[in-house]
């Protein structure tokens, strides 16, 4: 696919979509070939099952404020006194 500097802006899920087919895409400036769009080959790794695996999860397990996760929350949107 060849797509001016303008269009680019304009046409981008257009694009994107070809790249995802594989295709490559050139940008034109004032008629003349400027760069190359190529996908980038996507890797479909499965999620490890095992959530310890990855360190932010379990991260606040030990704190007991956090024990009802609707209550922390509802108490973080509580609205707080300005200090003026």
């Amino acid at each position: 696919m060849e797509v001016t500097a303008k269009a680019l802006r304009s046409r981008i899920g257009a694009i994107l979509a070809c790249l995802d087919r594989g295709e490559t895409v050139t940008i034109t400036y004032r008629g003349k070939p400027r760069a190359r769009l190529v996908g980038i080959e996507q890797k479909n790794e499965p999620v490890s099952p095992d959530a310890g695996s990855f360190p932010a999860f379990g991260m606040w397990k030990d704190r007991d404020d956090m024990a009802d996760v609707d209550t922390f929350v509802r108490d973080l949107r509580k609205a707080r006194p300005h200090a003026d």
